[in-house]
């Protein structure tokens, strides 16, 4: 049974910003979980290594070039997939941008492209998956990538945390509209994963101590951490479960 209700054979998921760290490996995760996997970045030649750790599980990917700030482009884009796979199961809303930078320095520009990615980039792209979800008998499953700051306020980071809190309000106010439309709508918010978007703070070693000594498990998230939260969301194991935020963070919120 077990393997059965997380088993993701014969869907098709659709990963934004799936060129290099989080993206990557939630990609990979689907994959291996069974499922074909179409991705989306910027510049459609950085997904070829996604791709190529797709097609060694076996698997099916479809790569696009994509800027999730670009509302008009999100139905070439999944009219593109969807032509190919048939139907679009699963989408992971992961495009994000972060740029630290004290409040009183934060200018319009920041602010429209952070919020722009990381909010209206993920609703724009669940509202043309939704279009198509609705239209399938067995529904669909959106997971949204929010955040540590969509629950706390972390200094410097107010463009991003505004996002991603707004990220959470959207997941839980989408689920309850679309649950009658067998659309499910979930989240994860992963705490401190070396990525290439982070690995500027991980080379100060004293943040790294500051970090680990706040998280119980006194470890840093991996890809396995991340992929197994999303594979639960993603498989039918799930299937009672809409409007939830889960951390993947090692304890840290639950500390706070």
């Amino acid at each position: 049974m077990a393997n059965t209700i997380f088993d993701l054979s014969g869907r098709v998921a659709v990963v934004t910003g799936a060129s290099r760290g989080l993206g990557q490996w939630i990609a990979m995760a689907l994959a291996e979980g069974g499922a074909d996997v179409c991705v989306t970045a910027r510049d459609e030649k950085s997904l070829s290594d996604t791709k190529h750790k797709i097609e060694a599980y076996g698997k099916t990917c479809i790569t696009s070039s994509q800027d999730v700030t670009d509302r008009s482009s999100i139905d070439e884009t999944l009219n593109k997939f969807e032509s190919i796979t048939g139907a679009i199961d699963i989408l992971v809303n992961n495009a994000g941008y972060e740029q630290i930078s004290p409040s009183l320095d934060v200018d319009e520009e920041i602010w429209d492209r952070i919020i722009g990615t990381n909010l209206k980039g993920a609703f724009f792209w669940s509202q043309a998956a939704a279009r198509r979800m609705s239209r399938q008998p067995q529904g669909g499953s959106i997971i949204n990538l929010c955040s540590l700051t969509s629950y706390v306020g972390i200094p410097t980071a107010v463009p991003y945390g505004s996002s991603k809190a707004g990220l959470l309000g959207m997941t839980r106010a989408l689920s309850a509209e679309w649950a009658p439309l067998g659309i499910r709508v979930n989240a994860v918010a992963p705490g401190y994963f070396r990525t290439a978007m982070t690995e500027g703070f991980y080379q100060d070693e004293n943040w790294t101590a500051r970090m680990l000594e706040k998280i119980p498990q006194k470890r840093f998230g991996n890809a396995s951490d991340i992929g197994g939260a999303i594979i639960f969301l993603a498989s039918s194991a799930s299937a009672y479960i809409t409007g939830q935020c889960i951390p993947v963070d090692g304890g840290f919120l639950a500390s706070v």
